[in-house]
């Protein structure tokens, strides 16, 4: 029999820790991670847990979100047509998309803790490389690799999903897209600053610090108990559950914790079992389809403000009266955003939270299917009413309803998959489908950035229709997650 451990000082050491599997003895009470998870309930633990974990979501938002700030700088500097600005964006999602699939398969294997850790590491190394990338090639391959890292973030998103007691899950996880929005504003903030001055150079530099600092606090968050004892480690799911219980001031449920029968893990064809075919096939659709919709609304403002695009123009770029710097009179093939530009990005990302408190309600009180379905067919009615021609005013107000919609369907999709899938293949579920998420991220730089410049109407009926699939595909998923507990084993 193995020896109990003297002290768990972090996700570390409780994921070295291992004990053979026993049989309790007949009689004997025991409970499981999600009875305990119950038992313990919401305290101090998940505010900081949620605190740390959600912070990802800053570093991450700043990482995705610096190519929009970006672009109109290294279409100037290196004499970019547009395809190659597309492909920028389209090689980062790349990255994203080969490294979400082969993370979410280790995730499974070895842990949330120690892939989100390695994905920080990846992501801060190769951001700080791209800010020295001597040619257009080389800042497209080190991006790319970016992506990859970020990729991996995911995982965090899953460890607060596991640690979180049922009734909590659909109003705190929802809450983390304050994170999203404090990366985004911050990026676009600081380029308002750096880009005219220092350069987007410094940047990139100054958008890595938050993802280094953050690798400092991860050492005060355990691996998922759920997944220790998915994998047989049941010391340390015990050890992670007292000592969460310790901080919140409960206790874990008498008797011993249960063992589930061990199953192989982070299999594709678990995600195709008869059981969930259907499911994961409408799923992946749906993130697609949100991936598009999203990136090709923030791509579409970029674009709208860097070539007066509204109303199908087809006048030359009209510069920002209020830029009269030598930058934004550049001769080259660009128009470099002034401080009106910056501030309608600005505000139309606070749209990102602006249907928060509706999408919390509708995700609890209507479910996650119902909810999400609604908010996938206001996005594709809003596509539409971006035809409209009207003031700046008009324009900055349908974007803001554009961010905030697809900002819900993001929230909706990411809680439900999280929830739908057992813990044997959660983080592969999750990696999958971010996977394929990505490919409706890496073909909405085409559409935004080159359609649009053709058929503006043709771009927005694009984005519309596939709005209206997704909404269909959201209506007739054959399982609803509200309320309903996390599964250890398919």
């Amino acid at each position: 029999m193995a020896t109990a451990p003297k002290e768990v000082e972090n996700a570390i050491d409780l994921e070295e820790i291992h004990m053979e599997r026993q049989e309790p003895p007949k009689g004997q009470k025991t409970f499981t991670v999600e009875e305990a998870v119950e038992n313990i309930g919401f305290g101090r633990f998940h505010i900081v847990l949620f605190l740390i974990m959600g912070s990802t979501g800053v570093a991450e938002a700043m990482e995705i979100m610096l190519i929009a700030v970006v672009s109109p700088l290294i279409r100037c500097e290196w004499q970019l047509q547009d395809w190659q600005v597309a492909l920028v964006t389209t090689m980062v999602f790349f990255g994203y998309m080969v490294f979400s699939i082969v993370l979410g398969l280790l995730a499974d294997r070895y842990g949330r803790w120690k892939i989100l850790l390695l994905s920080f590491l990846w992501a801060a190394y190769f951001s700080l490389l791209t800010s020295f990338a001597p040619s257009y090639i080389w800042f497209v391959f080190l991006r790319a690799m970016v992506g990859g890292g970020v990729s991996g973030h995911a995982q965090g998103l899953i460890i607060k999903t596991e640690f979180l007691p049922t009734k909590y899950r659909g109003y705190m996880l929802p809450l983390s897209q304050v994170f999203w929005l404090a990366g985004s504003l911050l990026i676009i903030g600081l380029a308002s600053v750096v880009n005219p001055t220092i350069g987007w150079r410094w940047l990139i530099r100054i958008a890595s610090i938050p993802g280094i600092l953050l690798i400092l606090v991860f050492k005060f968050i355990p691996e998922s108990a759920r997944y220790n004892i998915s994998t047989g480690n049941v010391a340390a799911a015990m050890a992670t559950l007292q000592k969460i219980a310790k901080i919140n001031g409960a206790a874990v449920p008498e008797g011993v914790l249960r063992e589930p029968v061990k199953e192989k893990r982070g299999r594709f064809k678990d995600l195709i079992h008869p059981k969930y075919l259907r499911t994961s096939l409408q799923i992946w659709i749906i993130w697609l389809g949100i991936a598009f919709a999203y990136y090709g609304v923030i791509l579409a403002s970029a674009e709208l403000l860097e070539r007066d695009l509204i109303c199908g123009s087809a006048t030359p770029p009209v510069q920002d009266s209020s830029d009269n710097s030598e930058e934004s009179r550049s001769p080259c093939y660009c128009h470099l955003f002034g401080p009106t530009a910056y501030q309608t990005m600005m505000i139309s990302t606070v749209g990102e939270i602006a249907l928060n408190p509706l999408n919390i309600l509708g995700i609890n009180f209507l479910g996650r299917r119902l909810s999400l379905c609604i908010t996938m067919g206001c996005t594709a009615l809003f596509f539409l009413l971006l035809n409209i021609c009207t003031s700046s005013t008009g324009m900055i107000g349908f974007l803001f309803m554009l961010r905030a919609l697809v900002s819900a369907n993001f929230n909706t999709i990411y809680i439900y998959t999280a929830e739908v899938y057992p813990t044997t293949m959660r983080a592969l579920g999750m990696g999958i489908s971010g996977s394929l998420c990505r490919v409706g991220a890496m073909v909405a730089p085409f559409i935004s950035q080159v359609l649009m410049s053709a058929s503006f109407i043709g771009a927005l009926c694009l984005f519309s229709s596939v709005c209206v699939v997704c909404a269909i595909s959201a209506f007739t998923l054959p399982i609803e997650t509200k309320g309903r507990a996390l599964q250890v084993c398919i």
